[in-house]
């Protein structure tokens, strides 16, 4: 097939969506596909005569920096990179490029690539992508709609609040939670901008942190206890996998840096607590309508009591990352998963 790996933007995890692509690309040419990576925003920066043929000189690509530092990406140096003042989102011939390929492989993670406009603009364009449609997609980028929609399909989730930038309280007392809590974005990934307050004088800096992403944020009650993820494929629960930094939370960091966490996969579990993490995944899937592939966050508490966290609808393609580990974990290489989740993409249209 021809395929475009589409990659970069410019969310605060850049930087991971450019090595899932770079990872995707690479295996999807590994596989026999005519595959072309390019970074959404910067767009294809060659000759507009060879993008007829672009396909058949397969090792094009539009993005030259793939290593993920230990902070998110300075976002206004990418903007400027761009070298013209459109405030279009697409770059120079994405749209275009994307309209030739047989499925475009979203390699795209945080705002801009997991909100669904993306996805909303393709489908409008009769172009064919991996992952969720639109809908799902903009339920599952929003933590707090998406605790309404966990809630009512009686999956658990923390306590906690909304806060809106323009209503900001900077008095903990008044929001009515319990010392330690955890702040954080409400649409952002990749833990970038997420504190935990331990004592009251620690919330105010935190606050000012979470808003320095997004003028919304969440703050619910931290669980003490274990870290723990799931992935759906194809409607069905992969293993639960652990995930165990060696320092601190897992932060940005943490995530992305090899051996600076600790991952067990299969987790060692009870098998009732896995099975039902799995159930969990599964059903936070269905409720908020997502197909082909997703992952969930859970922590267990101290008690035992299992939290789902957040929804992932396009969940990284990393070394380091935990859908590759977890398929894995069932006899599934990286590139036989890129395949898989081409095939279960495609089931949306027909094919």
């Amino acid at each position: 097939m021809d395929i475009v790996v589409l990659a970069g933007g410019i969310s605060a995890e850049r930087d991971v969506s450019l090595k899932t692509g770079a990872m995707v690309a690479g295996a999807l040419r590994g596989n026999g596909h005519r595959t072309v990576l390019l970074d959404v925003f910067i767009g294809y920066q060659g000759s507009k005569e060879d993008i007829p043929d672009i396909f058949a000189a397969s090792n094009i690509s539009g993005i030259t920096q793939t290593d993920i530092s230990e902070t998110a990406p300075d976002i206004s140096a990418v903007k400027a990179a761009r070298g013209n003042t459109s405030g279009c989102f697409f770059g120079p011939y994405v749209l275009q490029i994307c309209g030739m390929a047989d499925i475009v492989f979203m390699a795209l993670h945080g705002e801009d690539g997991e909100n669904g406009k993306v996805q909303a603009t393709f489908d409008l364009l009769g172009i064919r992508y991996t992952g969720s449609g639109y809908f799902g997609s903009a339920l599952a980028m929003n933590k707090e709609v998406s605790k309404v929609f966990f809630k009512k399909n009686n999956i658990p989730v923390p306590n906690g609040i909304h806060m809106a930038k323009d209503g900001r309280i900077d008095d903990f007392a008044k929001t009515g939670l319990t010392l330690p809590c955890i702040v954080k974005p409400c649409c952002g990934g990749s833990s970038i901008g997420v504190s935990i307050v331990r004592k009251e004088e620690e919330f105010s800096q935190a606050l000012t942190e979470a808003f320095c992403w997004e003028d919304e944020i969440i703050i619910e009650d931290y669980i003490e206890g274990r870290d723990f993820s799931v992935g759906i494929l194809d409607n069905k629960a992969l293993p639960v996998i652990e995930i165990s930094p060696l320092e601190g939370f897992y932060d940005y960091k943490n995530k992305y840096k090899a051996g600076c966490a600790v991952e067990t996969c299969p987790a060692k579990l009870p098998e009732g607590i896995s099975a039902k993490m799995m159930r969990y995944a599964e059903a936070a899937a269905q409720a908020l309508g997502l197909d082909s592939y997703s992952r969930m966050d859970f922590k267990l508490g101290e008690d035992g009591s299992i939290y789902c966290l957040e929804a992932n609808t396009l969940p990284g393609m990393t070394a380091t990352s935990l859908l590759p580990q977890e398929a894995q974990a069932i006899g599934m290489d990286y590139a036989q998963l890129c395949e898989k989740i081409i095939q279960v993409s495609l089931q949306k249209y027909g094919g």
